[in-house]
């Protein structure tokens, strides 16, 4: 027979056993209750880096751009000034130069002309037209300042359609806001074309050294 103390002894062990048994059943069930109530163990911020902390690139500068005046070859009378203002604009918000005024220190000079303005029919009856296209033809050339070499030129077209009415007037005043609508699609085409290049490293302005003053428009 078991003595007492024995007794007491194997009682003790056992009793120890269930509870660690029972303890670990707890934890593992506390554990899928806050998994399934949506909390995560995480660790926030940046990860350890290999040979020191990690800095950021340093971001060249955006380069400076004046445009000029359009040089207007159409048809269409006082368009070249809409549509270089259509040209600052999305230049300005988003082609990755900072436009600035003639008058200051730039890295590039776009100048451009607008070659042709057009209106196709597009549908007609056998009496009248129902709808026409108004179209535009730019082109424009970038040079840089300090080698006045020309570094990018593209052509562009933009178009807008328009209903025709019986109203003559009327139509006028639609054809002219399709023009507008030609200029804002064609200057918006330029500057994606322009930061294009900027992205591809076609455009650069070189080291951080001051820009030369542009050229005085002749």
């Amino acid at each position: 027979m078991l003595s007492a103390e024995t007794y007491k002894e194997t009682y003790r062990d056992r009793r120890t056993g269930v509870l660690s048994i029972l303890s670990t059943l707890v934890s593992a069930l506390v554990f899928f209750m806050l998994a399934g109530c949506g909390y995560q163990f995480r660790v926030e911020g940046a990860g350890p880096t290999i040979g020191g902390s990690a800095h950021a690139a340093p971001q060249e500068a955006a380069p400076r751009l004046v445009i000029r005046t359009l040089v207007n070859r159409s048809f269409e009378p006082n368009l070249e000034t809409r549509y270089t203002n259509y040209l600052r604009h999305e230049f300005a918000s988003g082609s990755g130069a900072k436009v600035v005024p003639d008058s200051e220190a730039a890295d590039f000079i776009l100048t451009g002309e607008i070659l042709s303005v057009g209106n196709p029919t597009l549908s007609f009856s056998q009496t009248s037209t129902l709808e026409s296209r108004a179209e535009a033809v730019v082109r424009v050339s970038v040079e840089e300042v300090k080698t006045k070499k020309v570094v990018w030129s593209q052509v562009v077209r933009g178009a807008s359609e328009f209903y025709v009415t019986r109203d003559l007037q009327f139509n006028r005043s639609l054809q002219n806001r399709a023009l507008e609508q030609a200029g804002r699609l064609a200057a918006a085409d330029l500057a994606a074309w322009f930061l294009l290049q900027i992205e591809s490293g076609t455009l650069t302005t070189g080291a951080d050294a001051p820009a030369a003053p542009p050229p005085t428009a002749q």
